[in-house]
């Protein structure tokens, strides 16, 4: 196991994990993420900023069976499958010293994801804190669902509000504390779930707030208190982007933010030096036009490693 450094002083090595399934899903396609990402050269990218990259392949697991919910749940035995999958191939990069970047697919596989990054934090003694960049709250639970699909509920499963087997992964139950969240970009959220995340005390920068403070307050506000005793993890859901700039995607929602919103999102991230784990979720090419969805992605991941117009000291703080 690595030993209990900030991420800035371990080897720059990120671990491409490919998780190729729409499983959690309303909609085909996401499955396909993993390929798009690649064909848009994401490993290519990544070497620019002096990143040493391996790309594990994919993983493997059931198909997706197209079933009605069953009990509130769609397809809940084929989620717990594939993120059993994931929580075990992040957590032996995370144990490698490598940054784990997670190839979606859809984003109930982040409760895999989340569950070894919370694991392994709990190992380190370090704090963790998430940013989840979305269009959705994701905090649906079997009983405020319009449609049991569960990549509408990971962030309530790892604040543990789901079935047994999503909510333990990590060893415990919750993984995560609503204190660690903070929701980016949030401009689509159903009645009762908007209720849910309001009682249990959600930190969350919707659109309303982007337009009102501006992105730089915004991601100010987010990463107040992230220094190098904190594991930053980053939860990218495409979706996050406004679908003029984004249209690869299965559930879009207009009003998201502009290309130069989300290059500053991910610039202000970059600068902290302290990202430790990534997931980029929910790239639909059935969606897409000529794969550029893809390769937008792409360019905002390679910001979020370091690229940018000058070269610019790092905060200190």
């Amino acid at each position: 196991m690595v030993p209990n450094k900030p991420p800035h002083e371990i080897t720059r090595t990120v671990a491409l994990v490919g998780a190729p399934t729409d499983v959690g899903a309303g909609a085909r396609g996401a499955s396909m993420g993993p390929e798009a990402l690649r064909v848009a050269d994401i490993g290519v990218a990544l070497q620019r900023q002096g990143v040493e990259v391996i790309d594990r392949g994919n993983l493997h697991g059931p198909d997706n069976p197209w079933q009605p919910p069953v009990d509130g749940y769609r397809h809940l035995e084929a989620v717990v499958a594939w993120n059993q999958q994931v929580y075990q191939a992040v957590l032996h990069e995370l144990h490698q010293g490598h940054l784990p970047l997670l190839l979606g697919g859809d984003h109930a596989l982040a409760i895999g994801s989340l569950s070894a990054v919370a694991r392994h934090c709990r190992e380190q003694g370090r704090r963790l804190r998430v940013l989840w960049l979305d269009a959705h709250a994701d905090f649906n639970t079997s009983a405020l669902t319009p449609s049991g699909n569960l990549h509408g509920m990971p962030v309530a499963c790892l604040c543990g509000f789901g079935p047994e087997a999503l909510t333990t992964l990590s060893g415990q139950s919750p993984a995560l504390t609503p204190e660690s969240i903070r929701q980016i970009g949030i401009r689509s959220v159903d009645p009762g779930e908007k209720r849910f995340v309001h009682e249990q005390g959600l930190e969350v920068f919707d659109m309303r707030y982007i337009d009102e403070h501006g992105m730089r307050h915004t991601m100010e506000r987010a990463l107040a208190g992230v220094g190098p005793d904190v594991h930053l993890h980053v939860s990218f859901d495409i979706d996050f982007l406004d679908p003029d700039i984004a249209p690869g995607v299965g559930t879009p929602v207009p009003g998201g933010p502009t290309y130069r919103e989300a290059q500053l999102c991910m610039e202000m991230i970059a600068d902290t030096g302290c990202l430790a784990s990534l997931d980029i979720m929910e790239l639909n090419p059935a969606w897409d036009r000529r794969n550029t969805t893809a390769a937008l992605a792409v360019d905002l991941i390679e910001s979020l490693f370091g690229k940018s117009t000058l070269m610019r000291p790092r905060p200190i703080g």
